[in-house]
């Protein structure tokens, strides 16, 4: 039996650690998740860094989270073989509780820079899938999980999403990390209820809880109407404390609550202390289930031996790869959606499974504006205590 834990995605961005600092302090992040692969292109780490990580990693309270795997790439790459073995490599140092990655494809040339964006769910993506989730398990040897993804181009991949998550960490037994923020924004950009959104995924699976902020943009086909994005740079809405106060009482296993938010999002005072009122206000809600609910069951998440079955190649498809490329040099390129639209007609997607024709125009142009936005990688975390190697600005 395991209480809640108030948790904090804490990384080496000066501006994190700033709006962080009192926090600590005070004692109150009961445990910390680290993006630990956003450190994989530094030559050096600072001792002090590494003496926090140690600390929570000690009193197994660390819990690592990946950005850079690009988990549904068509093509199995060089970068993927060394991304597993640093992680190996990690394990030798740090204890970690848990680790997870974000679930869809990376838009980029080489599909380790971009955004997530979401997959369509099929036999092949499916075998994809398993096959990187396993050899993820077999690197860190400890419970593996996926987070839901904010972004889809139809209601009817929202719907989906939950019971395909399900069937991918089924070899492996894994967890779900259900981001609270990425259902606000579905509940909005799709018209749904909380209960109609719930009811799509499977709760007991749930380990671990994100809230983050956003923002808002007009929709391309109608300016008077709003996407909400999971940009991660604005304070934490209160409609998302309120599905964090709901949620809870439904995922029997959840054992971390964390709060997320970019370094270039907490850069003035203002920006920290509001960054800590939510952390509070995550810590209050928090406490208040533990009270209310009793100590969680502690399930496992770790899968039987027998169900690994680790092909030595990596899985690929050759087809799905080229059908990436091609759309994220249209989501790349693309003028406006109409003009995507045309493109995607006359590609390797149009009547195929990713279902292009059903495309919500709003949702693609939002997809434009993902991987025009990130087309380049995501910002690594940058501070003056590092050494620094092959960072993309």
């Amino acid at each position: 039996m395991a209480k809640i834990l108030a948790t904090l995605a804490c990384n080496l961005d000066i501006h994190i650690l700033q709006a962080s600092l009192p926090l600590f302090d005070a004692e109150k992040v009961e445990a910390v998740e680290w993006s630990f692969d956003t450190l994989f292109h530094y030559n050096e780490i600072p001792e002090w860094f590494l003496e926090l990580i140690q600390a929570f990693s000690q009193e197994n309270r660390l819990i690592g989270h990946g950005v850079y795997f690009s988990l549904f790439g068509g093509k199995w790459t060089k970068e993927q073989t060394k991304w597993l073995q640093k992680l190996t490599d990690l394990t030798q140092k740090f204890h970690f509780s848990h680790i997870s990655e974000h679930f869809g494809f990376m838009t980029g040339e080489d599909f380790h820079k971009g955004a997530p964006l979401n997959i369509p769910f099929t036999p092949t993506t499916l075998a994809l899938g398993r096959d990187r989730l396993k050899r993820i398990q077999a690197a860190c040897q400890c419970p593996v999980g996926l987070e839901n993804l904010a972004f889809a181009y139809s209601l009817d991949e929202v719907k989906k999403q939950g019971d395909f998550l399900a069937q991918l960490l089924e070899p492996i037994n894994g967890f779900i990390i259900l981001d609270l923020h990425n259902l606000y924004c579905q509940i909005h950009n799709f018209k749904l209820s909380f209960e109609e959104i719930m009811a799509f995924y499977p709760l007991e699976k749930v380990r671990e809880i994100h809230i983050s902020g956003g923002s808002w943009e007009n929709a391309a086909t109608n300016v008077s109407e709003k996407i909400r994005r999971d940009t991660h740079d604005n304070a934490v809405p209160k409609e998302v404390f309120i599905l964090l106060e709901k949620t809870i009482p439904l995922c029997p296993h959840v054992q971390y609550v964390v709060l997320e938010q970019m370094g270039i999002a907490l850069k003035t005072e203002t920006e920290q202390y509001a960054f800590q009122q939510d952390f509070l206000q995550m810590e209050v809600i928090v406490s208040k289930a533990n009270f209310l609910l009793g100590e969680n069951e502690k399930a496992s998440f770790l899968p039987q031996k027998n169900k690994l079955n680790l092909d030595n190649e990596p899985f690929a498809s050759e087809s799905l790869y080229l059908e990436q490329q091609q759309l994220s040099h249209i989501l790349e390129n693309a003028q406006d959606y109409q003009q995507a639209q045309q493109l995607l007609a006359k590609s390797k997607l149009a009547n195929s499974a990713w279902q292009v024709e059903k495309w919500s125009p709003d949702m693609l142009a939002t997809a434009m504006a993902i991987a025009q936005k990130w087309k380049n990688g995501f910002p690594t975390p940058d501070s003056p205590h590092t050494t620094k190697r092959g960072i993309r600005q």
